[in-house]
């Protein structure tokens, strides 16, 4: 039992489109044209949602200065979905809170309580 999508993609998505706002957990993509850096950002960033992202260029100080520009949890550059363990992963805006894997995620479980003795007589 159970759904299958196949994967999806959808070209030349008007700007507004309900799929641009939504949180697809699927085999989905959705392809807007841009002209400038610039619009791309405004694009990518205009969704509530930010839990990952992908920059593919051969310019890589133009990846950098995008993947900090992006307003997404985790961000590949000429990758996407590599998680290594040590690698904090997890979203901003409404894709969820905290992190999984990496040092992130022992700090987010985690509560630190100081307790300090003292043993001179009282």
């Amino acid at each position: 039992g159970g759904y299958f999508l196949g994967p999806v993609i959808f070209d030349k998505c008007p700007p507004g489109a309900s799929i641009l706002s939504e949180e697809v957990f699927g085999p989905v993509m959705c392809i807007q044209g841009f002209s400038t850096e610039a619009e791309a950002l405004s694009l990518a960033n205009e969704t509530p949602f930010g839990l990952a992202a992908a920059v593919f260029t051969r310019d890589l100080e133009r990846a950098h200065r995008v993947a900090a520009a992006l307003d997404a949890g985790t961000t590949w550059i000429n990758e996407y979905n590599l998680a290594p363990p040590e690698l904090p992963f997890g979203g901003r805006k409404e894709s969820g809170f905290g992190k999984e894997c990496g040092l992130e995620a022992i700090h987010y479980y985690s509560q630190i309580k100081s307790v300090y003795v003292s043993t001179a007589d009282v």
